[in-house]
């Protein structure tokens, strides 16, 4: 490999508690909204889900552990999430 070259990072799957980390605006029935999105795609541990607002209140960051089974399923979370409007990152 050379020093231009970039490895992507490998993930083994499955993950059984993969964490995925959601900022949106903060908004009545967000939250609600990205658990039954990504609940279309992946089990998630319901007793890992926490909500965060930021210091202003205008954003709000929600972490849930799901099983991750592969990479498209992961890439279909972040698409659907982000096509809401009001998700601005999934990390």
């Amino acid at each position: 490999m050379t020093d231009t070259e970039v490895k992507a990072p490998k993930i083994e799957f499955p993950q059984t508690d993969y964490p995925v980390k959601v900022i949106c605006d903060t908004g009545a029935g967000n939250k609600d909204k990205i658990i039954e999105i990504v609940k279309k795609y992946a089990t998630i541990n319901d007793t890992r889900v926490d909500e965060r607002q930021s210091s202003n209140g205008k954003y709000t960051t929600i972490q849930l552990h799901i099983v991750a089974t592969d990479q498209d399923q992961l890439y279909n979370i972040n698409s659907f999430l982000r096509a809401t409007g009001f998700v601005h990152m999934v990390l």
